[in-house]
């Protein structure tokens, strides 16, 4: 009789160790790491299928019973890092108290609303549809964030932003807006208003800059040449916001005919800045504007060496007669190409 009570003591310590360690021992077996998706709306047994579809886990039996024990039933949507060697205890406990990896959003230069709106749809469970909905909205443009939907980019600055999966297009957008809202501090807003700028005209004369040149060190000297020009009243005469106007970035060389274009973001037809900015500005251009060197060029043209840099002028007889030579090469170039 001993023998036999020995023999089923083991049995069932054998037994209870093979099913602690199916609920408690390392059952996700990924490669490295693998994310697991979760959409709205989703409920446990879709939650299920899934794991044994994506293969997270070959033991949907004992997900279930630790499911069932700890009455994990509401299943919460997002995003969730499985580590390999993670638990069945440790998967459930994580799906049951929501603990979402937040996804890590890089934002780059962009120039429209529905480029953002693209981008964000690549990380977010939200598709382009509802954000670029979001943001053409005038009524949520103004109860917001106080201003037109024309300005809203204007709250968009390039940065790395943590933001959880499933988040709704509002939730999202907030953190471009709180992240504008500290960039914006005493210091720059001084600076705005004692060039007559509002911080959204800052913004949107750094978006033409940003067009115009990628060379840093030039930037200040580009924004002293149209801050003169909207104090007297000139036209920006801006060629990147006719190629904007055009909805044509790849635009090499704008011709005459380009400069008719009816749009108000025709700086050559209208007068001061456009409506709104013509690409998601990079902070340090904006820099360069409120610490921009006082000068009195009215005029800039590529330099004949096609550096990226420029030549300015304060007078037009002396920028026509650098802007022939620029022609001059330039047709050479491309006459060279062809």
């Amino acid at each position: 009789m001993k023998k036999i009570f020995y023999l089923i003591l083991l049995l069932l310590i054998v037994f209870s160790t093979v099913v602690l360690w199916r609920i408690f021992g390392p059952t996700i077996s990924n490669p490295t790491e693998k994310y697991l998706y979760i959409k709205t709306e989703s409920d446990f047994n879709s939650l299920t299928q899934k794991l044994a579809d994506e293969e997270f886990t070959n033991n949907i039996f004992g997900f279930k019973q630790v499911s069932k024990h700890f009455k994990f039933t509401t299943v919460k949507p997002g995003k969730y890092l499985i580590k390999n060697g993670t638990s069945i205890f440790n998967l459930v406990r994580m799906l049951k108290n929501g603990t979402q990896d937040p996804v890590r959003l890089v934002i780059p230069k962009l120039r429209t609303k529905e480029a953002l709106a693209q981008l964000i749809s690549k990380h977010f469970e939200i598709d382009s549809i509802a954000m670029i909905q979001f943001l053409i909205d005038e009524s949520n443009a103004q109860t917001n964030y106080g201003t037109k939907q024309e300005l809203l980019l204007t709250y968009v600055l390039p940065n790395t932003y943590f933001v959880y999966w499933n988040e709704s297009p509002k939730i999202i957008f907030d953190k471009f807006y709180a992240h504008s809202q500290k960039f914006w501090n005493e210091e720059r807003r001084n600076k705005a208003a004692a060039i007559n700028l509002s911080q959204q005209q800052v913004y949107i004369l750094a978006s033409i800059i940003d067009e115009e040149s990628n060379f840093e060190k030039e930037k200040g000297m580009i924004a002293s040449v149209y801050l003169n020009r909207l104090k007297l009243k000139m036209p920006l005469q801006a060629d990147p916001t006719i190629k904007y106007a055009l909805n044509n970035f790849l635009l090499k060389r704008i011709m005459q005919k380009h400069l008719t274009v009816n749009s108000p973001y025709n700086t050559y037809k209208n007068k001061g800045l456009p409506p709104g900015p013509i690409c998601i500005a990079q902070a340090s251009t904006i820099n360069a504007i409120l610490n921009a060197p006082k000068t009195n060029y009215l005029y800039f043209v590529a330099n004949v060496d096609f550096s990226q840099t420029h030549l300015f002028s304060s007078n037009y007889q002396a920028h026509i007669v650098k802007a022939k030579k620029y022609q001059q090469a330039l047709n050479k170039l491309m006459n060279n190409d062809k």
